[in-house]
């Protein structure tokens, strides 16, 4: 078999990087094993309807909106925000019906956590929350009306340093003005909204709205544990798995969608025979939860699943692991953490969305049920 540029280069790299590694390892007298790991090559397609995305400014300082759009059918909207101020905030979003007929929004899904300075406990909440309950209300529109998308929203007060994080999806049967607003804790909000300013982003540009919302990704093959050995999926690396281009509506610019944050994932795997899943994070400090989906059955699963957070004790990867990573070769270590997705043999789909105050990117790890 002719091997390609690309893995005999991450072979290489991956050699050089496994030396320094366990340079390191003696160096704080602990042992170190490791394994080889490969790329699972996986078809990507991006669907599904509109996401609006409100994180810049994330750190909100005074009143105004933060973001705002006009979406019709299927679409998602995410708000991620810290009351950066010195006095109690409000947060809101405010639906307005801009077409000139009786208009339905219909939300199937969503949470919003109660405002908190745990950033990672909030995360991971909304995130488990999201992942295992259905939530489902309508709000009904004659022409020119403004309605709060969800009334219990706004009934939180948001403290100084304190941070709130929601995802709704819905559908608008016709065109309505969706508006993410932070207001001062005695106003009325749809009033509000009528005079608000819209905030400038700040330098993350983490705002905007892009088109097809949620990602599906199927594995080529059927996973054979015993003749694939480890292999792995990268999730929101911006290499294998792209990030998310759109527009922020508010100046028309380009911006980039840092994380994939609000798009949710399904992964559809096939296993031959019993396979260990897990979810592996690269990044550091993550904290969130999947749903899995398997004979019919669906659950959720945190990620971790005995403490908020872990990645943590992973040691950030070298530059040359990356790039070999990058390119379909990989190391799993005894320094590796891993949070448990299960067994599963056939077929199995895994949804999961970047969580919130988690950091990236990923991996999903596929393996023979005996490594350990």
């Amino acid at each position: 078999m002719k091997l390609s540029k690309k893995i005999i280069a991450a072979t290489m790299t991956l050699i050089t990087s496994l030396s320094m590694t366990i340079s390191e390892a003696r160096s704080n007298k602990k042992p170190f094993t490791s394994t080889i790991m490969h790329k699972l090559e996986v078809d990507t397609v991006d669907s599904g309807g509109t996401l609006l995305f409100s994180d810049s400014p994330e750190y909100v300082t005074d009143n105004g909106i933060l973001y705002t759009d006009v979406v019709e059918g299927d679409a998602r909207i995410l708000f991620y925000h810290l009351n950066e101020s010195n006095v109690k905030k409000r947060i809101a979003v405010v639906v307005e019906n801009v077409s000139d007929k009786f208009n339905t929004v219909d939300i199937t899904r969503g949470v919003m956590s109660k405002p908190s300075a745990d950033f990672l406990e909030v995360g991971k909440s909304v995130q488990s929350e999201y992942m295992s309950k259905q939530y489902h209300n309508s709000v009904y529109m004659l022409k020119g009306d403004k309605k709060l998308l969800v009334d219990d929203i706004s009934s939180y007060l948001i403290k100084p340093g304190q941070l709130v994080y929601g995802i709704y999806d819905f559908f608008a049967a016709h065109s309505v003005k969706v508006s993410v607003l932070m207001y001062p804790q005695a106003a009325d909000p749809l009033a509000f909204s009528d005079w608000a300013k819209i905030f400038p982003k700040d330098e993350q540009r983490l705002r905007g709205t892009y088109n097809n919302m949620n990602r599906i990704i199927t594995s080529r093959k059927v996973y054979d544990p015993d003749k694939d050995g480890i292999s792995y999926i990268m999730l929101a690396d911006d290499v294998n798995d792209l990030f998310k281009i759109g527009v922020d509506s508010t100046d028309s610019s380009e911006v980039k969608n840092v994380g994939n944050y609000g798009i949710n994932y399904t992964i559809n795997l096939k296993t031959k025979s019993p396979t260990r899943i897990c979810l592996s994070p690269l990044g550091g400090v993550y904290a969130g939860a999947v749903r899995v989906n398997y004979k019919g059955k669906s659950k959720m699963i945190p990620t971790p699943k005995d403490k908020i957070y872990f990645g943590d004790k992973t040691p950030k990867e070298p530059e040359s692991v990356q790039k070999a990573r990058e390119e379909g070769l990989s190391i799993l270590t005894n320094y590796t953490e891993l949070a448990e997705l299960g067994i599963y043999e056939g077929d199995v789909s895994i949804e999961y969305s970047p969580p919130g105050a988690s950091n990236l990117p990923v991996n999903i790890v596929l393996m023979p049920v005996d490594k350990k």
